[in-house]
């Protein structure tokens, strides 16, 4: 077993690579290849020689420990991080604007609601929800319905033929 070695060597560096290759391919993909190739290597040094393999796995485990947390103590300062993170903690957003005084407006479907779409209302432009069928581009419609942030339209008039 002359390459167990070079087999546990190169096990570890791939493991260590692809964690942090994490940072700039996220999604949990590439972490978790690295686990496994970490593992792989701690599973490969039980092949060597008391006391080594003993220490080829606590060692992992170890450097896995004191990995995990610097990257918690120290990344989200990083340049890398604060790009990374958000900045505010939510408690200064605001939540939308009361959409219950437009209920009654009159408007215009900007695109063919299917049942969603985007309408014309009080000269903004809003995410509405069609009442029952499909609303074609350009028809008129009226807001019946408010309910959060669902806005929910029903047509008053058909869209307008394009002159030939």
């Amino acid at each position: 077993m002359s390459s167990t070695p070079l087999f546990y060597v190169l096990l570890l560096l791939i493991g260590l690579f692809l964690i942090g290759a994490e940072i700039y391919l996220p999604g949990g993909v590439v972490g978790f290849l690295g686990a496994l190739a970490l593992l792989g290597a701690a599973i490969c040094g039980t092949q060597f020689n008391a006391p080594w393999n003993i220490l080829s796995v606590l060692l992992i485990i170890i450097l896995s420990a004191v990995c995990i947390w610097l990257w918690i103590r120290f990344f989200p300062r990083s340049k890398m991080g604060r790009k990374l993170t958000l900045e505010a903690d939510g408690s200064r957003f605001k939540p939308v604007a009361d959409n219950h005084a437009l209920v009654g407006t009159e408007g215009e479907a900007l695109s063919t609601l299917r049942p969603a779409g985007l309408a014309l209302l009080g000269g903004q432009r809003v995410d509405v929800v069609a009442e029952s069928s499909w609303i074609g581009a350009g028809a008129k419609v009226r807001v019946i319905e408010v309910a959060g942030n669902r806005i929910v339209v029903r047509q008053t008039a058909p869209p307008k033929e394009p002159a030939s």
